[in-house]
């Protein structure tokens, strides 16, 4: 049980310290890179509100502002007042976020079989692991045939 948890949560660290790093070597923050997905895929919409963006990154909702004010200077997104609601104000990306987010998800989606098949090959591994274990343990506990203590001899 704790060998399993421990496992998942080393295979998650690392998916998590790529992901830190893919984002880096395409000239963003890991932040910006949670933002820009959070904003083309949390409400499936292509813009999030300043409230829907904290809920996905699980921030308080001015320090999602301040990321956003970043990733604008950076040209990352964009600002536009909601049409049907003028005082919330909705974020999308831009040309640019749009390429570096794509960019990263196709990089992102290779790292993610990789994982898939590791997580299977250990999980068939483990199976098997426990599987040999159990046999080991029946074989411990039986009698050799042909074998009688000395009593069942009498």
């Amino acid at each position: 049980m704790f060998r399993e948890l421990a496992l998942f949560r080393h295979k998650l660290r690392k998916f998590l310290r790529f992901s830190e790093h893919a984002a880096r070597a395409c000239g963003i923050t890991p932040q910006q890179h949670q933002l820009m997905l959070g904003i083309a895929g949390f409400t499936d919409t292509g813009n999030a509100s300043i409230s829907e963006i904290a809920e996905f990154l699980q921030e308080k909702h001015n320090s999602v502002v301040g990321l956003v004010d970043r990733a604008v200077q950076s040209r990352l997104v964009q600002r536009a007042e909601d049409k049907a609601d003028r005082r919330v104000v909705l974020v999308s990306l831009t040309q640019r976020g749009e390429e570096i987010l794509k960019k990263l998800a196709m990089m992102h989606h290779e790292e993610v079989k990789r994982l898939r098949e590791e997580f299977l090959n250990a999980d068939s591994s483990n199976r098997a692991e426990r599987a040999d274990s159990r046999a080991r343990e029946q074989a411990r506990s039986a009698r050799p045939l042909g074998q009688f203590t000395h009593r069942e001899n009498q």
